[in-house]
């Protein structure tokens, strides 16, 4: 049975102007593949509502699980949640539980829980709330999407309380086999051997060290057997010119 599926939409200006580096990503994929669940897309939106809402409902109509980030703060700009609800076509309102985490949050700061404030806990109707051990804004749930915050701290916390609640599969594992030879060189035999195991991934990556042209061979597939299998054929293939 292949494994489950997912889908990454980032949302910000800032990530498309270059201002902000996109981390999130990186971590969510590493997460996810220890877990067994392959990313399979990633969009990156800006703050604007139809772009939101259109790229949501195609991942979240493609793919097991969609995982959103950005766009949950307390500014004019942080439409995701309005979006959200667009998308699945429900109202948004105050949410309880989150008022009532966020109430408390700011009265421990001695800080005013002001309107801007109590916009993070508005939540779309029949959503559940992602816990937030950072800073206690919530994230949520609808569907099969999961809605997180753009700071990669507090994604991080959001993501390591929704993992255990997914269905995984069998972990992917990686082997690889650098090569001081070009791309061009390799490329006939490397493709043979892609075909003698269509099960298992294969892809060739170039690099320059030194002046010289090398290419790191790398194969992925959740069979360990499968794979030793294919690393033994690829270093008697290419084991002499490492």
């Amino acid at each position: 049975m292949p494994n489950p599926t997912a889908a990454m939409l980032v949302i910000g200006d800032e990530i498309l102007s270059g201002r902000t580096r996109d981390t999130n990503t990186n971590y969510l994929a590493t997460q996810l593949t220890q877990a067994g669940i392959r990313l399979a897309e990633v969009r990156v939106v800006p703050d604007e509502a139809p772009a939101i809402i259109a790229a949501l409902n195609a991942l979240r109509a493609g793919y097991d699980t969609v995982f959103t980030s950005g766009g949950i703060g307390p500014t004019h700009d942080d439409i995701t949640a309005d979006a959200v609800a667009a998308a699945f076509g429900v109202e948004i309102g105050p949410h309880p539980e989150a008022m009532a985490r966020l109430a408390a949050h700011y009265a421990r700061a001695g800080m005013e829980f002001n309107q801007a404030r109590q916009r993070m806990a508005r939540i779309p109707a029949g959503a559940s709330l992602i816990d937030n051990p950072v800073s206690t804004a919530p994230g949520f749930r609808i569907g099969n999407v999961h809605v997180m915050a753009g700071v990669p701290n507090i994604f991080q916390a959001m993501l390591a309380s929704v993992l255990p609640g997914l269905t995984g599969g069998a972990p992917l594992l990686s082997q690889s086999l650098a090569v001081n030879r070009g791309e061009g060189e390799i490329a006939t035999p490397f493709a043979a051997l892609a075909a003698e195991f269509p099960d298992l991934s294969m892809g060739s990556y170039p690099f320059i060290q030194n002046g010289a042209h090398g290419t790191n061979l790398v194969i992925r597939g959740t069979d360990a057997g499968r794979l030793d299998a294919a690393m033994t054929r690829l270093a008697a293939l290419f084991g002499d010119a490492g």
